[in-house]
């Protein structure tokens, strides 16, 4: 769940557009990279580090690298998602060392979702569709641009947004129950297609089934159970994409007990059937829409 983002070595940053929220981010992950994200409409919530954070169109969110976060769509979200390498920002550093104080004393001084009623927001916004535009436009000396705006944003925040008194979110996961459901969730995607039971993910944590439940629920957004349905799906629907198995034995390696079950699930969180899926790839008629683009919230479902 800890990624490394690969970043260009002269324009060490990532920009784009999500529309909803594909299931990369409804995982619980980790990565070595800051983000800032600025919902461009609808609504949703981040759950970071066990804390749950609505968000709605105008705010912006900072996540600093290390936290455990995965984000899941309301309704009607479209994020900007603005990934970038801390380091591209050494040498301003060197002259102003409190330039990423917003992620560095993240639950100090600074929250993850700015404040959305402080009459300096419209401006950091500002910067932010600013700094897009060059990006996009790729004109001669943008990302020396890019980064011009990259430092004005972190001066507003460190500016306008610092607060004294940031007090602990109510009902926080604490840092060792997230590497316990970190543990746990490793052990899911590793061996997606065993039986597994709320008592023996428990026991992996050291927990009771109703104490696991709960501290996995507060940190993942979803039962322990769901989240495995949701991982069996999408490699499902990865096999569906890049092997010719039949249907049936790609239910049985990715944990499905039936057919039925199966085609049942895969109906109810993709709004398709895997046999449509399929024959889009063998009719080579249109492209492929990754699992990614059907995902939405996950539903709570029964194992069965």
């Amino acid at each position: 769940m800890k990624e490394k983002v690969v970043f260009h070595r002269e324009y060490p940053i990532h920009l784009s557009d999500t529309v909803g929220v594909t299931t990369q981010y409804q995982r619980l992950h980790a990565h070595d990279a800051l983000e800032i994200n600025m919902i461009k409409s609808g609504t949703g919530y981040y759950i970071i580090n066990g804390v749950t954070y609505d968000f709605e169109a105008g705010d912006i969110v900072l996540i600093h690298s290390g936290a455990l976060h995965c984000a899941y769509e309301k309704e009607g979200l479209v994020m900007q998602v603005i990934t970038f390498d801390a380091a591209w920002f050494m040498g301003s550093q060197r002259s102003d060392p409190d330039i990423l104080s917003p992620f560095k004393e993240m639950g100090v001084y600074f929250t993850h979702v700015l404040d959305r009623d402080h009459p300096r927001l419209p401006e950091l916004r500002g910067l932010l569709l600013s700094l897009q535009e060059e990006h996009d436009a790729a004109r001669p000396s943008y990302v020396s641009v890019v980064y011009a705006y990259m430092l004005q944003f972190f001066v507003q925040v460190n500016r306008h947004f610092r607060r004294e008194n940031v007090e602990p979110a109510a009902g926080s996961v604490s840092v060792a129950q997230l590497e316990k459901v970190r543990l746990v969730i490793g052990a899911m995607e590793e061996r997606p297609a065993h039986a597994w039971t709320l008592e023996e993910l428990s026991a992996l944590a050291y927990l009771s089934p109703s104490r696991f439940s709960d501290v996995f629920r507060r940190a993942v957004g979803v039962s322990p159970l769901t989240y495995l349905i949701q991982i069996r799906l999408e490699n499902a629907y990865h096999l569906l994409e890049t092997s010719d198995l039949k249907i049936v034995d790609i239910a049985m390696e990715c944990g499905f007990r039936t057919l039925s079950n199966f085609n049942r699930l895969f109906k109810r969180h993709i709004g398709t059937e895997p046999r449509l899926i399929r024959g889009k790839i063998n009719a080579c008629c249109s492209k492929i829409v990754p699992v990614s683009d059907h995902f939405g919230g996950v539903e709570e479902v029964g194992s069965k």
